[in-house]
């Protein structure tokens, strides 16, 4: 097996996968459905094309920073409605996010082609890359040079890679114990947020397990 790590890490990220109408929600880490969404959009595939090569890779998250959830108030005004014949004079929505959190995503497959493609698309993306919605954009480069682990598994290439942002207040702000998020078919926990068409806006479940693993070792490559 082989597996891509990347970094996502900005002032304010979105994930969200049970968004109803005028509340949009986010999860505490990072959605399958957004990252292949962001690999898309470094990869240059159109809305309409087809995913399952993505859909496939198993998926990792370890958190090197948990973020914090805010909630924004949203006011939009003169709304053309859905049978576009009328208009609202106006529409709330309560729209969360997470401020602060920095997170390494892994994605693990045999195809190791495939991953290289995505390696080289991050550094170079065909379209812009954001965390979740347009308006957030990353704070560091999603592109890591050593990023590409070779014969690697996914939980060792998330358990072994060092710290991808700086810590606050120094080395002994560093948690010993960090929060790892695994791809499983026994897993605990079910996500609905595999992409099946962006298109249609329609996705199927996977099973995560997530567990509490001791936090890599700080070195002074890290960028933020």
């Amino acid at each position: 097996m082989n597996t891509l790590l990347m970094r996502l890490v900005a002032p304010m990220q979105s994930w969200g996968i049970q968004s109803h109408y005028s509340v949009r929600d986010t999860g505490t880490e990072p959605s399958k459905s957004g990252v292949i969404g962001l690999i898309c959009a470094a990869l240059g595939r159109e809305r309409t094309a087809d995913v399952e090569d993505l859909a496939r890779l198993r998926m990792g998250v370890r958190v090197d920073r948990e973020g914090t959830i805010q909630c924004d108030y949203h006011i939009a005004q003169d709304v053309l409605s859905s049978d576009t014949k009328s208009r609202k004079p106006s529409i709330t929505s309560r729209r969360y996010y997470l401020a602060d959190a920095a997170f390494l995503v892994g994605l693990e497959g045999e195809d190791l082609s495939l991953l290289e493609q995505i390696h080289h698309a991050l550094a170079k993306p065909v379209w812009a890359l954001y965390l979740g919605r347009k308006a957030f954009v990353p704070s560091a480069p999603v592109y890591l040079p050593d990023g590409l682990r070779r014969g690697e598994r996914l939980e060792q290439a998330l358990a072994n890679y060092g710290w991808i942002c700086s810590p606050a207040g120094g080395d002994e702000s560093l948690p010993k114990r960090i929060r790892l998020i695994i791809e499983s078919p026994d897993g605990e926990q079910i996500r609905p947020d595999v992409p099946v068409s962006f298109a249609r806006r329609r996705f199927s479940s996977r099973r995560i397990s997530q567990r509490m693993i001791d936090a890599p070792q700080f070195t002074s490559k890290v960028i933020l």
